[in-house]
């Protein structure tokens, strides 16, 4: 059950879609299910749903057709998730890499969760889950490698939350302590309504 400040906020972002970018390890998904039960909206995983439509692993469109198949399956999916409302939606970590789903996203609030290496390795290890760009002799190299091409591109996200290790109900908590700064108020009505002087005196209602 949400509270009434997280109903207020609800309000102020008027069903727009938000999406959390970062790096596998940072725990989109596990922040974003808190995250979509504070706000009264529907979860979901972008990699689960590219799943579902492709009917087949991650890994194994990683082996038959590459990075760049499942980057434009990624893209594809993302533009359907862009057309619902009131979504919190877990996207996966390279999604930031390509200019067409930052024009997808832009159409909500897009969150960025960051979290040092050593977090990030730590979480990883700990994981089961297949990470076909982490299969390489040296996985810690190969994420500082991915960690600096995609950093600059986490930084255009509206809201930067950084971790250090904090459980996925504090950094939900930390989203949502955010979200206000970045969110505009609508524009108050004019208390009454504004009136043009003509050019001979005579003055008559403006065209609001």
């Amino acid at each position: 059950m949400t509270t009434p400040s997280h109903h207020a906020l609800a309000q102020r972002l008027q069903g727009l879609n938000l999406y959390l970018v970062g790096m596998m390890g940072t725990g989109k998904s596990a922040v974003g299910r808190p995250l979509a039960e504070a706000l009264g909206y529907r979860f979901l995983d972008a990699d689960d749903a590219l799943q579902q439509v492709a009917g087949r692993t991650i890994p194994d469109i990683f082996a038959r057709d590459g990075e760049a198949g499942f980057r434009d399956l990624e893209t594809a999916v993302l533009g359907q998730i862009a057309g619902w409302h009131s979504l919190v939606v877990a996207t996966g970590g390279g999604v930031v890499t390509r200019p067409e789903n930052w024009g997808h996203m832009r159409q909500g609030v897009v969150v960025w969760l960051d979290a040092p290496a050593s977090v990030l390795l730590e979480r990883l290890h700990a994981d089961p889950t297949p990470r076909p760009l982490l299969e390489a002799d040296d996985p810690s190299a190969r994420l500082g490698e991915l960690l600096g091409q995609r950093q600059p591109l986490y930084a255009q996200a509206d809201l930067h939350v950084q971790q250090e290790g904090t459980g996925p109900s504090e950094v939900a908590l930390q989203v949502l302590a955010g979200l206000p700064s970045i969110l505009k108020d609508p524009a108050a009505a004019p208390p009454s309504p504004i009136s043009l002087r003509q050019a001979d005196g005579t003055i008559s209602p403006s065209l609001n």
